[in-house]
């Protein structure tokens, strides 16, 4: 077997359990995203979307997940450790994994309005950064894009039905 194939076999096991996550911010009815911070093949971080019922716009599933990490390496700085996270991170979380000095990031699904890796700003190919984390995209990306569809389209026939009542 080669190292490559480890490879994606590993983010295949990691990011289903990121998606385990993004299902239990779907059942606090938030956007379901999820995240889990891996370090030498533990997981160290695990995060999902809270910011609605924690009234705090910073408690995205990435951030969520390196406070989590942060707080059991207890050292702010999370070298050498790999993010999966269900979707592109947008510019708060992307520019935290930068300060964090995250090695690697994984994403699921593309997001073509916030994302701030590959589909707007690509935060990580700017030459003034001090701290270029390597990424990948697409990985299980039809789940991860899948349960967010879900949970808007859900989300979209309950407003419908509020508004016939």
């Amino acid at each position: 077997m080669t190292k490559e194939i480890t490879d994606q076999d590993s983010d295949r096991k990691w990011m289903a359990r990121a998606l385990e996550l993004a299902a239990r911010a779907a059942e606090l009815d938030e956007v379901p995203v999820g995240a889990v911070i891996v370090l030498d093949g533990e997981i160290i971080g695990e995060g999902w979307n809270q910011p609605i019922s924690g009234h705090d716009p910073t408690a995205h599933a990435e951030i969520m997940a390196m406070r989590d990490a942060a707080g059991r390496l207890e050292n702010y700085r999370l070298v050498g450790a790999t993010l999966y996270v269900t979707i592109e991170p947008c510019t708060m979380c992307a520019g935290a994994i930068i300060h964090s000095r995250i090695d690697r990031v994984v994403f699921g699904a593309t997001e073509p309005k916030a994302g701030a890796i590959v589909s707007n700003s690509q935060l990580y190919e700017q030459s003034w950064l001090n701290h270029w984390p390597t990424h990948s995209g697409g990985v299980m990306a039809e789940q991860c894009s899948g349960i967010i569809s879900a949970f808007f389209k859900r989300r979209r026939a309950e407003k419908k039905a509020l508004k016939k009542k």
